[in-house]
Formats: structure tokens, C-alpha cells, sequence
């Protein structure tokens, strides 16, 4: 129902030395493309980390694959056209990429983990879900739960919308299931701790996850020095990103009146099947490759 190119010319980017997306759930009821979308379109990084569960390979129906969902495909692949080096890092609902490591062409990657000079710094970038002792030992119960929690985020958007008609404040049932359980919360605290030792021990001054869908942004001090700890949230329910600019980091929170309507619809009013949207992909690939 959406979906064409902005013209450059016309939509102001605010320019970006380093974005970090992660689990972003394409192919999901729960992904809020539509949004990523404007928020994609509003920036012109120079480099880009799409640090796991960008695509979900776990959940992937045919039958389900909105054109929002192919936009946020096209901007990655415009990126890549424009130069902009672009890591995809693997993640655990799309592990099946994980095959194809190392590939490499022009500017994009499939790696697992990435280290990046950052202003002297060195930044450690992986999806996190190595940590994870569920995945290690019951996979299958990993993929359970990855469907309730689709199915529990769908719920969550119909309630809110009864919310909202009724003008009461949006809540997360997510996010109060994680802030109630015990031992959800001590997952995070454990998952957090670990990955921060881990990078001390080598030396690293960030180390930047996904995995969790908690953005956080914090400092870890111990006998080994002082790392910085990051995770990028996701694009299911808190709708964040990393930024890295002028020798600084910031989460970016999306919020729907940063876009007026005149950019919100820009280039996106134009109806286009899935199917149209992907030729025209390919089109533009062929274009882009001739000589």
C-alpha cells in the first residue's frame, strides 16, 4: 500500500557516522515497518550495523511480507548502492545467513561479530544470542516462545487501539511480563554482565548487542577498566536505534510527531504490490551493475 523512493533533493537527512539496528523482525506481525521506514529515510549514515534478527527467517510466511516490510529491504540495498558500508551481523532468527560467512561485496558484509575503529576506540559488535543458554540447549523452546511473543505483540497493538478510542495512555504487556518475572529480569542482568566482563577482558572500550530488545546505554567499571555497554532495543515494541556521531553515542526513540504529515506520506502514498516493489528492485540492482 505504500512505498517509492524519496527524492534526495527535496526530504533533508540528518547525516549520521554510525547506525545500529537490530531485530527488526521483517516477515512479523509484530515489526513496525512502516515506521522504520521514516525513520530510515530521515538519515544518510556512513556506515551501518544491522546487528541480528533483521530478517525472520524462524517465522517467514510467503503469505506474509507487507511492502513496508520491502522498503526497509530497499533502503538497505540503496545504502549499499550509495556506498555505505553496511555489516549485516547474524542473529539467531536469521542464523541461516550464518552459512554464507564471510561475504563480502563492495560494501556490505555477513559477519557473526565485527570489531570498528571508532575515534580511537574499538567497538565490538555482536547479536548476543551466543549467551543465550536456552538457545545453546532447546532451541525448540526458544522457537516457541519467539511465537507467543509475535502473537502476544499482536494482541498488544488490539488492545492499544481499544486503548486509544477510549483515550487512555498505550501500554506494553511485553514489557510488564519481563518487569514482573524474576527471572526474566535476572536474564537481562546476567546477559548484560557477561557480555560487559567478556569485553574488558578484551580490551574492547564498547561492546554493542541486540538480542533482548532492551535498549540501554551504560558504563561497567571493574579491575580491568571501564567499558561502554550498549544494546540497540528492536523494532517490535520500543522502536529504537544506536547512533554514533561527533565522537558521541545516543538512542534514538521513535516518535511519530518527529515526522509531519507531509514526510510521513512523502513517497510513501503510492500503491505498489509486493510483487511490483521487488521487480523494481531488481531493476534498479541491474541498473546500478552496468558498467
Amino acid at each position: 500500500m505504500f512505498i517509492q523512493r524519496m527524492d534526495k533533493e527535496k526530504v533533508h537527512r540528518r547525516e549520521v557516522e554510525l547506525v545500529v539496528l537490530s531485530d527488526v523482525h521483517l516477515g512479523t506481525y509484530g515489526c513496525h515497518a512502516l515506521e522504520l521506514a521514516h525513520y530510515l529515510s530521515s538519515i544518510q549514515p556512513k556506515k551501518v550495523v544491522l546487528n541480528g534478527d533483521i530478517i525472520d527467517i524462524w517465522q517467514f510466511k510467503k503469505r506474509y511480507w507487507p511492502n513496508a516490510h520491502m522498503i526497509i529491504i530497499k533502503q538497505f540495498i540503496q545504502w549499499i548502492s550509495d556506498e555505505v558500508e553496511l555489516y549485516y551481523v547474524t542473529g539467531n532468527h536469521d542464523e541461516m545467513l550464518r552459512k554464507f560467512v564471510p561475504f563480502e561485496i563492495n560494501s556490505f558484509s555477513i559477519v557473526n561479530k565485527i570489531v570498528l575503529d571508532l575515534d580511537g576506540k574499538k567497538a565490538w559488535f555482536f547479536h548476543g544470542d551466543v549467551f543465550d543458554v536456552t538457545m545453546q540447549h532447546s532451541k525448540w523452546l526458544t522457537k516457541l516462545g519467539a511465537v507467543g511473543y509475535d502473537m502476544l505483540i499482536v494482541l498488544n497493538r488490539i488492545i492499544n487501539a481499544l486503548s486509544a478510542s477510549l483515550g487512555r495512555e498505550k501500554l506494553s504487556l511485553s514489557k510488564k511480563i519481563k518487569d514482573s518475572v524474576k527471572g526474566a529480569v535476572k536474564y537481562i542482568n546476567n546477559f548484560e554482565q557477561t557480555v560487559q566482563e567478556i569485553a574488558l577482558e578484551n580490551g574492547y572500550d564498547y561492546v554493542v548487542c541486540g538480542h533482548i530488545h532492551q535498549p540501554c546505554i551504560k558504563s561497567y567499571t571493574s579491575k580491568l577498566g571501564r567499558v561502554v555497554y550498549l544494546n540497540s532495543g528492536d523494532w517490535v515494541e520500543n522502536l529504537t536505534a544506536l547512533e554514533y556521531h561527533k565522537n558521541q553515542w545516543s538512542m534514538y526513540h521513535y516518535h511519530e510527531d518527529d515526522f509531519n504529515y507531509t514526510e510521513r506520506s512523502s513517497g510513501l502514498s503510492e500503491e505498489k504490490t509486493t510483487k511490483e516493489l521487488f521487480s523494481e528492485l531488481l531493476n534498479d540492482f541491474k541498473i546500478r551493475s552496468t558498467p
